[in-house]
């Protein structure tokens, strides 16, 4: 008996209603994905406006900390008044800026008003979809405690980022670079853990990187949080206005010991000191500098191509206009515009080492191969 053309020895079964629930599945991810790039965009926008505003040292001229009435910026000339009585009470305006008008003071007003609008922004912007999500059914089980645990930790930047502001109401004309540093390295983990998380609900990877370029890739990411934060030590304690020559320091390529470790205890100087902190982030920038241009060789070598070596080359070149940023921003003593786009690029770097990172540590798609040899067994379940 002639058996009918396209028959096989295992019965079909039909596909429409599964094919018809991945499809639904794929674009409620994509969605999730477009939101949380969204909200990763305005955590950058935050970051960059809050070096500003610390560069026009502005962060102390809201002396008050009013999550919600603190949305509305002053509405009359009297409230101007008041706000700026407010800031004439703190050290800062008595010992730097004894004699500023109004207007100079609106100007400085504005950059802090604007940098806690947009984390009030972020805030909205996470939490109403995420609830909708939620409602939705559209968010797996494993990502919603992931999504909720970064939706505490914007909470937690709230209150950190008074605690860096009430560091430098009383006794100081600036805020604690401990603290400064504290703030900014936490929106950092916050853009990042957004970032990864959008990008793992991407389309799986097709080619498994070595384990050696895995762990440099992840390695260069955590080298990128250091110099981040040796970075904001930096600018808290003002140490890119001096020592204002490259490559040497202080007279030389590696400053006097008894300089380096004047301060007592010990500890104290790879904090306070700003002739070690800024030794110290010149030497983590060429180690960062030297290490990636070594993963660019070794991805050629041992990956041959592909997006290992992509992802090294992008981070390699990123990297490389970054020192040359620092570099003329130190030489030229920090003015403004390249100061503030030293800080862009910055997180530019820490965004394409995210990219890379995530990239080479990605689970590896089933081949096709690997699909076809479960699909018996699947069938005849």
């Amino acid at each position: 008996m002639v058996r009918p053309p396209h028959t096989s020895d295992h019965p079909r079964r039909p596909m429409s209603g599964k094919n018809s629930s991945d499809d639904q599945a794929r674009l409620h991810r994509g969605a999730i994905r477009l939101w949380l790039y969204a909200v990763a965009a305005l955590v950058l926008c935050m970051v960059l406006v809050g070096g500003a505003t610390r560069l026009t040292e502005s962060g102390l001229s809201i002396t008050q900390w009013q999550p919600v009435m603190g949305a509305l910026p002053p509405l009359s000339q009297a409230q101007w008044q008041d706000e700026f009585h407010r800031y004439q009470q703190i050290p800062q305006y008595r010992e730097l800026n004894q004699g500023m008008s109004l207007d100079a003071f609106k100007t400085i007003f504005w950059w802090e008003w604007t940098h806690r609008l947009i984390g009030r922004l972020i805030g909205v912007v996470f939490l109403l979809p995420l609830v909708w999500f939620l409602w939705r059914g559209w968010i797996e089980r494993g990502l919603r405690g992931r999504l909720w645990l970064i939706f505490g930790l914007g909470a937690l930047q709230g209150a950190v980022g008074w605690w860096m502001v009430a560091s430098g109401l009383v006794n100081r004309v600036e805020v604690s670079q401990y603290r400064l540093a504290t703030h900014l390295i936490l929106a950092c983990v916050i853009y990042v853990a957004i970032l990864w998380t959008a990008l793992r609900l991407g389309p799986e990877s097709s080619e498994p990187a070595p384990a050696r370029i895995r762990a440099g890739a992840v390695g260069l990411l955590l080298l990128v949080f250091g110099q981040i934060y040796l970075g904001a030590l930096v600018a808290g304690l003002r140490a890119g206005y001096i020592y204002n020559t490259w490559p040497l320091i202080d007279g030389g390529l590696v400053p006097d010991a008894s300089q380096l470790f004047s301060a007592k205890p010990l500890w104290r100087n790879f904090f306070e000191n700003a002739l070690t902190v800024q030794f110290d982030h010149r030497m983590l920038a060429y180690a960062i500098w030297l290490l990636a241009a070594w993963q660019v060789v070794d991805a050629v070598r041992a990956a041959r191509g592909g997006a290992a070596l992509t992802g090294a080359l992008a981070f390699f070149a990123v990297v490389t206009i970054q020192a040359a940023l620092g570099i003329a921003t130190l030489l030229e003593v920090v003015p403004l515009p390249l100061a503030m786009l030293h800080q862009a690029m910055a997180m530019i770097v820490l965004t394409v080492a995210v990219i890379h990172a995530e990239r080479m540590t990605r689970r590896p798609a089933p081949s096709t191969l690997d699909a076809a040899l479960a699909l018996p067994a699947s069938s005849s379940a």
